[in-house]
């Protein structure tokens, strides 16, 4: 120690000669043949082992034991020093090592990036092996349930927003699953395994699920038939009072917190105005190791065949969750940050757009262009620019093709091709009556408006349309 605290010393003393050098502006050779010796003297010094702390590492990716089953979906790597690697399974454990990471304890923020599957692939149900994710989590210690209500609020405003269809937000909570997995006699070690096995009841019958849980999972069929007396019950509040007097469930510490929890969780959705496109649903256990409080997964429903029937969900497009431990995981002292949120499917919702508008026979728009400027006739090319300029300045969004002289056809064409709904035709005529030709691309109407009235025209048509698709 001695011997250290002397090599110490001279580094110090090194330093200080070093910098000296560089304030009296010394010769380069001087400082460098200086600083040399500082190296060398650090190098004798090596690293001091009693100082080492826990450091995560960016780009490592410590993800085995989050995802309980699905984590045989992860894609594993490995660096150029053997190091396990991951790609990206999802953007809640990197946030949750981000907070750890920066001592966080009170953010709330959206995310909209890609992420990985080692999974089958289904295009027709936008199920990738890559593909984004937007989440919105809220990390913080708030009084309960008013953060995850709002995670639910947003959901539902995002869905309606997308008019992509009925759906419906199903809810559960995971200490009511572990309640009831323990009354119901199954083996702590057997929870989690048992769990992945009734979040497959939205897939298939539950006489599958039973099976899997005789068969491979090694359950009793006593306890499984017990177990399906609870998760094959679906409601709303009045499920919730009703499991509040099970006497054997009400009897269990875990089930009645996270029972009470879903009570007042419903009294902030009624307040919201979202409680009607919401269902307590025992089914729902969500696979990821994760969660510790309440969990939720938004289906679309597609009508009915016949009358009567129940909607039959056409694939989850939404889901979230509490995870209060996730961020002690990732701490070097443990420290817990309580956390909510909520991933949208954004492949998923983009092909369910895209396969209803195919069965509508409706072009799929790939532009927010509202406008193209085109020209009737050649030699128009710096006529163009300055109305297209005209256009940007006034917030239009507008485009014209990149060619001097390109035909009025093609220009009318592409139009089509991209769902552009409006075109300003500049031509001779129409510069000496100083007007311009606006013609509706699916109609085909053309009208004459004066130059000076060509932006208050277009963000009327442009906002009667949008109030069209709002209808």
């Amino acid at each position: 120690m001695a011997e250290r605290a002397a090599l110490e010393e001279l580094v110090r003393l090194q330093g200080e000669r070093v910098r000296g050098l560089k304030q009296q502006k010394a010769s380069a050779e001087q400082i460098e043949e200086e600083v040399a010796k500082l190296l060398k003297l650090k190098t004798q010094l090596g690293p001091d082992e009693s100082k080492q702390k826990f450091v995560l590492k960016t780009p490592k990716e410590t993800l085995t034991g989050k995802y309980g089953e699905d984590s045989k979906l992860i894609y594993d790597l490995k660096d150029q020093g053997g190091e396990l690697l991951s790609l990206r399974y999802d953007l809640t454990v990197p946030f949750a090592r981000y907070l750890a990471m920066n001592k966080l304890t009170n953010i709330k923020r959206y995310h909209i990036a890609k992420v990985y599957r080692r999974d089958n692939p289904a295009m027709t149900r936008g199920r990738y092996r890559e593909f984004y994710q937007c989440d919105f989590d809220i990390a913080g210690q708030f009084d309960p349930m008013i953060p995850d209500a709002e995670c639910l609020k947003i959901m539902c405003e995002i869905l309606s927003s997308l008019q992509i269809g009925d759906f419906l937000v199903k809810v559960n909570d995971r200490r009511i699953l572990d309640g009831m997995f323990a009354i119901c006699g199954v083996p702590d070690s057997k929870f989690r395994t048992i769990c992945s096995s009734v979040d497959k009841l939205d897939k298939v019958s539950w006489e599958e699920v039973k099976s899997e849980m005789v068969g491979e999972k090694g359950l009793a069929p006593e306890v499984a038939d017990h177990i399906g007396d609870y998760v094959q019950q679906h409601g709303g509040v009045s499920l919730v009072e009703q499991l509040l007097q099970d006497p054997k469930l009400s009897q269990n510490k875990q089930a009645l917190e996270g029972l009470g929890d879903l009570k007042l969780l419903f009294e902030y959705l009624t307040l919201f105005g979202i409680d009607d496109k919401i269902s307590f649903d025992l089914s729902l256990a969500r696979g990821l190791d994760y969660y510790t409080g309440v969990i939720y997964e938004a289906v679309l429903l597609q009508t009915p065949a016949q009358a009567g029937e129940e909607p039959l969900g056409v694939g989850s497009v939404a889901a979230g969750g509490r995870y209060d431990g996730l961020v002690g995981m990732f701490d070097p002292k443990g420290r817990k940050v309580p956390c909510v949120g909520l991933s949208i499917g954004v492949e998923r919702i983009f092909s369910i757009v895209e396969q209803r508008l195919e069965a509508l026979e409706e072009k799929i728009r790939t532009t927010e262009t509202q406008v193209l400027v085109a020209s009737a006739q050649k030699k128009l090319l710096e006529e163009r620019l300055k109305l297209v300029s005209e256009l940007w300045d006034a917030g239009i969004k507008a485009e014209l093709l990149y060619k001097k002289n390109p035909k009025l056809l093609n220009q009318l064409q592409y139009c089509e091709e991209a769902g552009i709904p409006l075109v300003a035709i500049i031509g001779e005529q129409e510069l000496k009556d100083g007007v311009i030709k606006l013609r509706s691309v699916a109609s085909r109407e053309e009208v004459d408006v004066r130059r000076e009235d060509l932006v208050e025209e277009i963000k009327r048509r442009t906002s009667l349309a949008s109030l069209h698709l709002l209808n």
